[in-house]
Formats: C-alpha cells, structure tokens, sequence
C-alpha cells in the first residue's frame, strides 16, 4: 500500500468502521482451524473480520498499520492482541500461530515477500485463508448511484490479486467458495461505504464526489445479499 493509499484510510477510518458489511460466521465453518488455535488477522483495519475470529479461536492477533484504524479495533475488540505492522514484515515469531485470516484486503500485499512471510509465520499444517465481500444481485442502489458509484470504480481500481500467486510458494491446493449473508444498510452508512473505499478516498475531489454519490441516494433503508468470498490452502 503506498503512502498516499495509507493517508486515505487515516482520513476515513470511522466511515470505514461505519459503512464495511460484516462477516458471516458461518464462513470460518469452511476453513478447516479448530476452536483452541492461536490465528492472525493480518491488515485488520477497525476489526470488522477480528470480532468474528475473536468469537471463535482461543488466541486472536491482529496486525494493522494504520493507527486511526487500529484504535478502533483497540476499542470493539479488547479481547484480541492488537500490533503495528505489515503483511511484508509481520511482527510475530516464525510457526506461532495456526492460521492467517485477511479479510477485504490481500490485494494490498499478494507479493512474493509478503506471502513468505504469512508462510514463515504459519505452523506447518496451518491454513492461509483470504475473504472479500461483494454484493450480489439484486442490487439494492438506484440504478444512476450504482453508475456512477462504478466510473469512480474505473477512474481509480485497487489491484488486481495474480492468479498465480502462490505458485512456486510453500502452500497446497487453494480451495474457494463463498457463503451467503445479508446486511440491511440505511441511507448513511452505504455512503459511508463509498467514503471509505480507496478508489474514492485517495479522490482529490472526494468530497466533490460523495456530495455527488448522496444527491443520487434517497433516503432509505437498503437490503444488501453478499457473498463472502473465500480461498484457503493449507502450508505444506
């Protein structure tokens, strides 16, 4: 993540905790880490991944370098152990921890050296496992916000994840999938959503566009069904 990336979740780091959809826990059903493990959330952000895994596992890290963000995760999840630090230089001892959560945010870091590094962190046997929301059809926006919601998208994408990206990598077979949930956004937090996504935020005319984005947004309650997207493969 570049400097100027970093700055723009800084700025938006309560609309991030306000507008990002949850996480099912049903989906940690399909990971294969029992209940007593010891499990990483790396890149937490405000914790919305880390309450999941903190109801679940015995011991949660969680690893966030931004420090707006990681007061908030601090404040809802008190039961997890909260570090500075990032995905290429995690700051955990080599084969501590049973398995390595990320939530909404590998394609800041599917790197070479920060897939070593999940991998030096990982027991033998331990789960990598990476989930990303997206929303499914039907969609409940009006049709001119999610038009225009999708040029600020295009003007702006995050990176894309390479396919290949652990191949030659100590990880086995990657096995995907997604699990279903719901989450019924009211007319502020699905423009807290849009504040909080990089594509918008690193804007130099954000504020320009958000004013634009609720001009296109009645008020409202909005019906969302996601699917949360998982990979996992365990190291060899």
């Amino acid at each position: 993540m570049s400097a100027e990336q970093a700055q723009s979740f800084q700025r938006v780091a309560e609309a991030y905790e306000r507008g990002r959809p949850g996480w099912p826990p049903e989906l940690l059903d399909v990971v294969p880490v029992a209940d007593d493990a010891t499990v990483l959330d790396l890149a937490a952000g405000t914790g919305k991944l880390t309450r999941v895994l903190a109801a679940r596992y015995a011991r949660v890290i969680a690893v966030e370098p931004l420090a707006e963000l990681r007061a908030i995760l601090a404040e809802r999840v008190p039961q997890a152990e909260a570090l500075p630090g990032v995905a290429e230089a995690i700051p955990i001892d080599e084969a501590s921890v049973d398995a390595v959560f990320t939530g909404q945010a590998f394609h800041w870091f599917a790197n070479d050296v920060a897939v070593a590094e999940i991998a030096r962190v990982l027991r033998p046997g331990g789960v990598f496992a990476r989930f990303w929301n997206e929303a499914a059809e039907p969609n409940p926006l009006p049709p001119a916000y999610r038009k225009r919601l999708e040029e600020l998208y295009e003007a702006m994408p995050p990176p894309d994840v390479d396919d290949y990206v652990f191949d030659g990598t100590p990880f086995g077979q990657v096995h995907e999938g997604f699990v279903e949930h719901e989450q019924v956004s009211n007319r502020d937090e699905v423009l807290a959503f849009a504040a909080s996504v990089s594509w918008i935020a690193n804007r130099e005319d954000r504020d320009e566009a958000l004013a634009e984005l609720a001009s296109l947004l009645p008020e409202g309650e909005y019906p969302f069904v996601i699917h949360a997207n998982y990979e996992w493969a365990h190291r060899t």
